[in-house]
């Protein structure tokens, strides 16, 4: 007859249970699980998850070590100074661009962020989150020039485009879209963020096309599109 497992943890000593737990927890300390998450996210390029933290052979330790020593996984990464790819609050967000302005001396930009990848929240989630990257560095008490705003707004409508599209916008293709959308900036508009000098609506695609990419989507050499789904935390 099958021995029903209930009755083995029913026998469980909850202090010898205890003790056992405690003699894990000291293979490691903090510190150097810290180290270890770091280290794995210096490797993928980003905060990883549980899932990539196991995968990952250099780590040298089970998710559950961490979270045997933190509580939560979220809760170590924020120990390790590596921002959630989920589940941050609106707060969390804010401070985490007002820490970075300190850092810079300045107003934070996308490209800031994107190049903080594991220790920054993605600039996709400050999209999704406040709407427009402009509205969070408002919300943490920076001033944005209607230049940076306009083109915040040109980059959100024209990502918003190439997902509908399947590729990066051509200027005609715009034209067209104005006129069925009137909320769109027109093709001029668009065109005078860039001083209207030649390569202008190529800069544009660039920039859109690195909008796309940190939202999760392929865009190749074509600038046609592969949408991906968001990863999971």
């Amino acid at each position: 007859m099958a021995r029903k497992p209930y009755r083995a943890v029913a026998r469980i000593d909850p202090q010898a249970l205890a003790d056992f737990r405690a003699g894990l927890r000291r293979r490691y300390s903090d510190e150097q699980i810290l180290t270890a998450l770091r280290a794995s996210a210096e490797r993928l390029g980003r905060s990883p998850t549980m899932k990539e933290f196991g995968a990952d052979p250099e780590a040298g330790m089970h998710p559950q070590t961490v979270i045997e020593h933190f509580g939560t996984w979220n809760a170590a990464k924020r120990a390790a100074g590596l921002m959630p790819r989920r589940f941050a609050t609106r707060e969390e967000l804010v401070g985490q661009l007002r820490k970075l302005g300190e850092e810079l001396g300045r107003t934070p930009t996308a490209q800031d962020i994107r190049g903080r990848r594991g220790t920054m929240p993605s600039a996709s989630l400050y999209w999704h989150t406040f709407g427009s990257l402009s509205t969070a560095l408002r919300e943490a008490g920076f001033d944005v020039a209607v230049g940076e705003e306009r083109l915040e707004r040109a980059l959100d409508q024209g990502a918003a485009l190439a997902r509908r599209l399947g590729h990066l916008p051509k200027f005609v293709e715009w034209q067209e879209a104005r006129r069925a959308d009137p909320s769109l900036l027109t093709e001029w508009q668009v065109y005078r963020l860039f001083e209207a000098r030649r390569g202008a609506w190529a800069t544009f695609q660039y920039l859109v096309r690195e909008r796309l990419v940190d939202e999760g989507a392929t865009v190749a050499h074509d600038g046609t599109l592969e949408l991906s789904s968001p990863s999971a935390n």
